[in-house]
């Protein structure tokens, strides 16, 4: 994974389906370390809210950390079904998507499977992605690694990001990975 080949997408960490996801508060402070790193290192945001009349917006603890992203409401469970997305997706010009995202077996399995069809390189964070139980979350999880995606941590992410230690995004960044 290289920052500047990254694009992050966080799938639909939301306010009324959050208290009901299985190690919410772990996974939703992933998705607040990734967003700080790649706002710092440059990499682009996409964050999607399915149907958020009905689940509400992204998660408060989140909110800080969304500006200069993009955020795309959705109806689809894969949001790569939605208009225009891939092809926002790949006016980044970045092959690789990292997903994170609630829950793993519906939204961001279907997402993920869409983008990998789309051809891009796939990195789900596991501990950044969850579902109501652990048994729907592992059994994402096996799908899309069957179906060719890395799966990955939040520490991996960082440190394959900044790629060296002895910078300035390092010293910046090291708070988020000890």
């Amino acid at each position: 994974m290289e920052a500047k080949r990254s694009v992050l997408l966080v799938v639909d960490v939301q306010a009324r389906l959050a208290p009901a996801i299985d190690g919410a508060a772990a996974a939703v402070d992933n998705n607040r370390r990734l967003l700080l790193a790649a706002q710092r290192l440059g990499v682009p945001v996409v964050v999607t809210e399915h149907y958020p009349k009905g689940l509400g917006a992204t998660v408060e603890a989140l909110q800080p950390h969304l500006a200069g992203a993009t955020v795309i409401e959705k109806i689809h469970f894969g949001a790569t079904r939605e208009p225009g997305f891939v092809e926002r997706l790949r006016s980044f010009g970045r092959p690789q998507v990292i997903l994170t995202g609630m829950e793993t077996h519906i939204c961001v399995l279907q997402t993920g499977l869409g983008l990998l069809q789309a051809g891009f390189e796939l990195a789900l964070v596991a501990d950044a992605s969850s579902s109501r139980t652990p048994a729907n979350r592992e059994a994402g999880l096996a799908r899309l690694r069957q179906h060719g995606a890395e799966i990955v941590t939040t520490e991996m992410v960082v440190y394959e990001w900044l790629e060296r230690a002895g910078t300035e995004d390092f010293r910046a960044l090291l708070p988020l990975v000890r």
